[in-house]
């Protein structure tokens, strides 16, 4: 790994750690997932915290912006608490990114896990600290469903808990097919996240790099017509041809893959569609900010370096 620049990275979970709790998007439709959820950690032997403001939805936000903003800074600032678990996605991630506390999170870095709305934190946290984050599974749906899928949590945990680099990611056996979109190889840091809000942060401060990176995307149930808006900006904007390499975790809709590949094929980068990353179960959890290798024909994801630094 000569040449590597070194990522932030969080020390890896420790058995028995605290694990904090957050809402910086949207509430809840069921409380029952968050009483699940937190049973699923305390039984693995993890202690749990809650956001102060957790339950304090207003409208489609799960609590006031400075509420969801100061129990994000919280757990950060918090020397108990070893990793930040995002309760779910929505919307309202973004709104926070003005003012989060970047120096702060750099000062204490952490695990913080999660993916959909929160790729918003993702892309804003490792552009302006470098620190690794976790595109993975939050409290809803998947950790505080009446029975998580054992792959979702052995990939996750083996992904936290661990200093060596994460197994290679293939396609999961019980999960549509992946597709090779576009043959060959690449190598560099992986990005990304949820395709609607990668094109968000254009023409923000906290605008997507793409150069010399493998581009992660993902996205659910979104109209063909919009798949295809928002991939010809990414095009537009140059983040599809400045990429290494480019994975599609899934989509959603049966129609999605034709736009997907029409969209992708033209940018000539080694690229496939089937990463079990993202709205699906089972779901991968997946790095964001570290060098991976990406074979587009046999359609896996190799993670070259840890993740996390010794606790």
């Amino acid at each position: 790994m000569t040449g590597f620049k070194p990522a932030l990275k969080p020390p890896a979970l420790p058995k028995g750690a605290t694990v904090g709790i957050v809402a910086p998007a949207s509430p809840l439709p069921d409380q029952e997932y968050l009483e699940r959820g937190l049973a699923f950690w305390r039984r693995r032997g993890y202690r749990v915290r809650l956001g102060s403001h957790i339950n304090a939805a207003t409208g489609y936000l799960a609590a006031g912006d400075d509420q969801r903003l100061a129990d994000l800074h919280r757990m950060f600032c918090d020397p108990e608490v070893q990793a930040v678990v995002c309760l779910r996605g929505g919307y309202g991630s973004l709104r926070l990114l003005a003012d989060l506390d970047y120096e702060l999170i750099a000062a204490h870095p952490k695990i913080l896990v999660g993916y959909s709305d929160i790729t918003a934190l993702h892309l804003a946290i490792n552009k302006k600290t470098g620190l690794v984050t976790f595109h993975g599974p939050m409290i809803y749906p998947e950790l505080g469903s009446q029975s998580p899928s054992p792959y979702t949590v052995k990939s996750l945990f083996c992904t936290l808990e661990a200093t060596v680099p994460p197994d290679p990611i293939s396609p999961a056996s019980n999960l549509p097919p992946a597709v090779t979109i576009n043959p060959g190889r690449a190598q560099g840091i992986v990005i990304g996240g949820n395709l609607s809000l990668v094109v968000a942060t254009l023409g923000t401060p906290s605008e997507i790099d793409t150069r010399g990176k493998i581009l992660f995307l993902e996205e659910v149930n979104e109209a063909p017509y919009r798949l295809d808006r928002m991939l010809t900006q990414l095009h537009l904007a140059g983040k599809l041809a400045e990429a290494a390499g480019i994975v599609f975790g899934f989509a959603g809709e049966a129609t999605a893959l034709g736009v997907i590949t029409a969209r992708l094929q033209l940018t000539g980068r080694p690229c496939f569609y089937g990463l079990p990353a993202g709205h699906i179960n089972p779901q991968v959890t997946l790095p964001l900010g570290i060098h991976a290798w990406l074979d587009a024909e046999a359609c896996t994801l190799t993670y070259l370096e840890a993740a996390t630094a010794p606790a």
